[in-house]
């Protein structure tokens, strides 16, 4: 897999420009909250993890 910190900016930074809280998408992907957390804050860089980061910028269309 690729590294994702960047991705991961991009998703923080789109968050906070749509005002879209981190519960609401763990809730969204059926995600449990602090497993989310700790995907966006980059300490799960599982393969799992990879896949949500990929799935959240292909269906937001982040760029």
């Amino acid at each position: 897999m690729p590294e994702i910190s960047l991705g991961l900016n991009k998703i923080k930074a789109y968050m906070d420009e749509n005002h879209i809280l981190a519960v609401d998408l763990a809730t969204a992907y059926g995600i449990k909250k602090g497993d989310f957390a700790d995907i966006l804050n980059g300490k799960d860089t599982s393969p799992r993890a990879n896949r949500v980061i990929i799935k959240i910028i292909s269906d937001f269309k982040i760029r």
